[in-house]
């Protein structure tokens, strides 16, 4: 019980990982608000946290909107009186191109919602934060750790995200709230399953061999699940890390070292 009775924001909230940030957050104690774009998803979620003994509040929102996040936030406000936690896992996929030949449009509309919907929803929630001593959590991703084509724009996007939570520590860290980033690297969700399947169709061969060559190239030798990217996230927004402020930490079962 990491968090117990606290009240945690979540965006981005998906089948995926968004739904592991807000059972995991549950299962440590924590009531929910969930949001995202999708309310049939936030739905499911809500009703699997219901079994876990927390509240969850849906509110479909689109961190692009200023008032819709607005809101969010005087929605969770009134529904439970504070907020402890935000976790920004909202994003949106830019072009996987070459920075040469990108569609600047389509860059411009990810960083719209990664960097620019993120910061927006955080300063709303600051207030609510301070008055709590609360922590943001960051979603990023492992693509700050290499160069490799085509993913120059994503990295763009994830590096922009990573210099705002560091800024965003550094002003908020005075008023008593901590702001920290995760960094996944392969995450054994849906999407990836789908994909390893797809190549392991193409090559003529089974999806475990070609999971155990993707995971050969991590230390542990394994890709790692949702629940224990969620579970990272947790620990940074709970009193066992009330001296960590503006780091990041990869979760990536030693595929990179940082």
């Amino acid at each position: 019980m990491l968090l117990p009775d606290a009240v945690v924001v979540i965006s981005g909230v998906g089948a995926g990982l968004g739904r592991s940030l807000a059972l995991r957050s549950a299962a440590a104690g924590a009531h929910v608000v969930l949001a995202a774009r999708t309310e049939q998803r936030l739905t499911e979620v809500a009703a699997e946290v219901a079994e876990l003994g927390r509240e969850a509040l849906v509110l479909p929102t689109d961190i692009g909107d200023e008032t819709a996040c607005r809101e969010l936030v005087s929605r969770a406000l009134e529904t439970f009186g504070r907020v402890d936690g935000l976790v920004n896992n909202a994003f949106a996929l830019p072009p996987l191109a070459d920075l040469a030949e990108t569609d600047l449009d389509a860059l411009r509309a990810a960083l719209d919602t990664t960097v620019l919907g993120t910061l927006r929803l955080t300063r709303l929630l600051t207030p609510a934060l301070v008055d709590s001593g609360g922590a943001a959590v960051m979603v990023n991703s492992a693509v700050l750790r290499h160069s490799r084509r085509p993913y120059g724009p994503y990295k763009m996007t994830k590096s922009a995200l990573l210099s705002m939570t560091r800024s965003l520590s550094a002003e908020l860290g005075p008023r008593g709230v901590r702001v920290n980033t995760v960094a996944p690297g392969y995450i054994w969700a849906d999407s990836l399953k789908w994909y390893l399947g797809h190549l392991a169709e193409q090559r003529g061969v089974t999806r475990d061999q070609v999971y155990a060559e993707t995971a050969g190239t991590t230390d542990l030798r394994k890709l790692p699940e949702p629940d224990e990217i969620a579970d990272a996230a947790v620990f940074l927004l709970s009193p066992m890390a009330r001296a960590i402020t503006g780091q990041c930490l990869d979760v990536n079962a030693g595929e990179f070292h940082h």
